[in-house]
């Protein structure tokens, strides 16, 4: 029989069937250890009860009207997201994709109302990821996603993180919009940027009128262990933030996030959405952000990162031939891998463990920020078993 699904995935052996926090269970009731919470969405686990609530009572009242309504959730949700971080206002979308198609529509816009219509390339970075609609995989570090999808479109630069003077130099061109940036590479093999690199990131963009736009939709809403990632250094803040993901902890909710300035040039009719901003996701939405933001949530992922990287440090010394390097922020973790990344991801599978790929060889560990010490242990012991399987198999091959 044809599959009726289209051939995009290559999905892994498991069927599931339901969440209870950190443990998904598929339908033969086998319980795997999910480190990999919808590639970071699962920001509060699965079936979180305040998330199951909200979704509840706001599905008994109103799912969808439209935007050319107000719709009360998107104001208050609007509200934290502006209390909580640098912005003034906030766009709702239902993806991280359609985040980053606003936050590059209003950078552009910002230098069109400026009179400075010439300004429209969007430097990004190798290894970047940003989404698959077709502005997205421009501004995306892999040349891959744009294979047999027409040619690629004007106003995007490519550079390295580590060409400083390259991106010295870009910045300072006439035609330079916007810079945007990952604080954490995700698909990009959990490389996490350093506070000086931010820094001297957003003097430059400053000093030549360039806006700066951080993708968090990945590193943000607690990921890190501060509800956005660069928050961690003082004066990084961008001008422009996409975010989704773990901001609706499971259901799509997407926002791109502006100062009023950078703001300026979107004005009725510019950008829109149907579904965006839905009252059902903003139900989800306000759930998730108060639960996130709570000092205790974010206490919770510090420590647990802290517990993740010792001990899986000490995995790495006992397993040097498997794994070559240990990195990432917060619970956004990368192995980098000595054997195949894939194949290890399967191995790991067969040993109760699901983790995420990534690039330079990784494989990424995304756990709920909630997870316990006793879970925390219990992964690294499948972990272990997994590098235990895998060294035999290769000395086998051998």
């Amino acid at each position: 029989m044809t599959d009726p699904l289209m051939n995009l995935y290559n999905r892994a052996p498991v069927a599931v069937d339901r969440g209870e926090g950190v443990w998904l269970i598929d339908t033969d009731g086998r319980r795997y250890i999910d480190c990999v919470a919808g590639i970071a969405t699962d920001a509060l686990g699965h079936a979180h009860p305040a998330l199951v609530a909200a979704l509840t009572q706001q599905a008994g009242k109103l799912w969808h009207v439209s935007n050319i309504f107000r719709i009360p959730g998107q104001e208050a949700l609007a509200r934290r997201l502006v209390d909580a971080s640098f912005a003034d206002c906030v766009f709702f979308a239902n993806t991280g994709t359609e985040a980053v198609e606003c936050a590059i529509k209003t950078a552009r816009r910002y230098h069109h109302v400026n009179g400075q219509p010439d300004r429209i390339d969007i430097i990004g970075f190798a290894g970047s990821f940003h989404g698959r609609t077709y502005a997205a995989i421009n501004a995306s570090g892999n040349a891959g996603y744009m294979e047999g999808c027409g040619p690629r479109l004007p106003g995007f630069v490519q550079l390295s993180l580590d060409d400083a003077d390259g991106l010295a130099d870009a910045i300072v061109r006439p035609t330079t919009a916007a810079v945007i940036v990952e604080p954490v590479q995700g698909e990009g093999g959990a490389r996490a940027l350093s506070g000086e690199w931010l820094l001297r990131l957003r003097e430059l963009t400053r000093r030549h009128g360039v806006l700066l736009i951080h993708d968090e939709v990945q590193s943000g809403m607690g990921r890190t262990g501060r509800l956005f990632a660069h928050q961690w250094f003082d004066g990084a803040a961008p001008d422009i933030m996409a975010l989704a993901k773990a901001l609706g902890s499971g259901f799509p909710v997407g926002a791109c996030l502006a100062t009023a300035d950078a703001a300026r040039g979107m004005t009725p009719g510019v950008h829109g959405t149907t579904f965006g901003g839905n009252p059902l996701a903003m139900a989800v939405g306000i759930a998730a952000f108060d639960t996130i933001a709570e000092e205790s949530t974010l206490a919770n992922a510090r420590a647990a990162s802290a517990d993740f990287f010792a001990r899986l440090e000490a995995l790495r010394a006992r397993f040097p031939d498997m794994i070559a390097e240990v990195r990432g922020k917060g619970l956004l973790i990368g192995l980098k891998m000595i054997p195949n990344n894939r194949e290890f991801m399967g191995v790991a599978r067969d040993h109760g463990i699901l983790v995420a790929g990534g690039g330079e060889n990784c494989v990424r560990l995304l756990p709920s920020l909630l997870i316990t010490p006793e879970e925390i242990a219990e992964a690294v012991r499948r972990l272990e078993t997994a590098c235990v399987a895998a060294r035999g198999a290769l000395e086998q091959a051998a």
